[in-house]
């Protein structure tokens, strides 16, 4: 290890919270607005209330996690550490899902929205040039890709203020219900509750990405400290702003049973709170949303593949390479690029199946890593810590199976499948579990990178 290159230590607290903004992309409130605006029966603040409550409990595990194992592997490794080498390799397999799905789906969705704009250009020309220059942005470094993160989301949150701003002059002018503060999106006796519960269902898996940051714990300064702070951050903000815009389209638009497409809702309550002008920013909008979570979504799941790499699960002299003079894992960049131009032809439906299935896996064990690290290997079990490390992890291991039996058949086949794929694999790499699959060393890695961290 010690004549390899490793990575540069250079983020520190706000590049890794944008970073994770933009994956998670503030502007997909927008996307599954309609969809789940029906499903919670227009309880829609509510239910994304249930869902930050939610993943505030997993976030809370990943911060627990990061400082145990401040290195690139995420769920990957925490499993791999912490419960079992093999099942390690599993999740961490079945997490591919997940990573290597969402920057197809957003070059997919890109094209998708351009090709609408600019109906004279073929929807393949669009994938192809976004995942040009997303490859091309990753390969120059991360530093690199979180400045124009930075920018892109900016614009988001200019579209998601203007939004706002709209939706309370049009209900001052008398839009929708005419009265801005009211409880009933929050509560509602006509309304039960189980369709508060199957809206959160749905809108667990917008908040994707908040996660994604502990992939980057051999680039940030003061890990331990930073990325747990990072994790709570980013689920927090993007929860109270997927509320905030929630609560003023419940005000300004609440007939959610008449919207003409629930998939394009938002766009028509866009254009009927600020016209021609404003639908058109909003277009550019989504468009950046799906550039930025490109972006920030091809970082992370390359160096996925960089841990599994390293380890030699993957083959190191592919997967387990940075680039000499960038410190980013080089072929892994391109390999998820080729493994994107899948958008080409794969249907939106699939893809989101196998991001669900792989998210969930992510989910429920780095929750249950927790338990398994602390409560049972340490014995940290006095009253606070047994809060800290049994209640907490268990109440969010609870959340996430729950969201299990809300997954439709179709994502479960797809991940089944997929996990069985792995399992055939991991038999081979390990003789029929003869022995453990191979797995990186801590000490080695630790040293390595905190010389990096002493000649900055």
């Amino acid at each position: 290890m010690a004549n390899q290159p490793v990575f540069n230590r250079t983020l520190t607290l706000l590049p890794v919270v944008l970073f994770g903004l933009a994956y998670m992309a503030p502007m997909t409130v927008f996307s599954t607005y309609g969809v789940a605006a029906q499903a919670s029966h227009g309880m829609l603040p509510a239910a994304y209330l249930v869902a930050l409550v939610t993943m505030m409990f997993t976030a809370y595990s990943y911060g627990q996690m990061v400082k145990a194992y401040p290195v690139a592997g995420s769920a990957y490794t925490y499993t791999q550490k912490s419960i079992n080498p093999h099942l390690g390799f599993l999740v961490g397999w079945v997490v591919l899902t997940d990573y290597l799905f969402l920057p197809m789906i957003n070059f997919l969705v890109a094209g998708i929205y351009l090709s609408v704009a600019f109906p004279s250009v073929p929807t393949w020309i669009w994938i192809l040039a976004f995942i040009a220059a997303i490859t091309a942005i990753n390969l120059l470094g991360i530093k690199l890709t979180t400045k124009i993160n930075a920018l892109l989301i900016t614009y988001q949150f200019i579209v998601i203020v203007l939004f706002v701003i709209l939706s309370i002059k049009g209900i001052a002018g008398g839009m929708g219900t005419g009265t801005f503060f009211s409880a009933q999106p929050f509560f509602n006796p006509e309304v039960s509750y189980t369709y508060v519960l199957a809206g959160s269902a749905i809108l667990c898996l917008s908040f994707l990405g908040f996660d994604s940051v502990t992939t980057l714990s051999e680039e940030t300064i003061d890990a331990k400290k930073t990325l747990p702070k990072a994790v709570s951050l980013i689920a927090l903000i993007g929860g109270c702003l997927f509320i905030l815009v929630s609560y003023v389209g419940n005000r300004v638009f609440p007939d959610y049973s008449s919207f003409s497409d629930p998939d394009s809702a938002a766009f028509e309550i866009a254009r009927y709170i600020g016209g021609t002008l404003f639908s058109s920013l909003f277009l550019a909008g989504m468009i950046v949303l799906c550039f930025a979570s490109a972006l920030s979504s091809h970082a992370s799941v390359s160096r996925l593949l960089y841990a599994m790499g390293r380890d030699s699960v993957l083959p190191s002299k592919i997967f387990g390479q940075l680039h000499p003079k960038y410190k980013t894992p080089m072929y892994n960049i391109i390999i998820v690029g080729i493994f994107s131009l899948s958008a080409l032809f794969i249907d939106l439906v699939t893809a989101a199946s196998f991001i669900n299935f792989g998210a969930l896996v992510a989910f429920t064990f780095v929750n249950l890593s927790v338990i398994f690290h602390y409560f049972l290997r340490q014995k940290k079990r006095s009253p606070k810590e047994t809060i800290r490390y049994l209640l907490l992890p268990l109440i969010g291991s609870l959340f996430t199976i729950w969201l299990w039996t809300n997954l439709n058949l179709h994502s479960l086949l797809l991940g089944v499948i997929w996990g069985a794929c792995g399992l055939v694999y991991l038999m081979y790499l390990t003789n029929l579990f003869r022995k453990n699959p191979p797995e990186m060393k801590l000490d080695d890695t630790e040293s390595s990178v905190s010389s990096d961290v002493t000649t900055m």
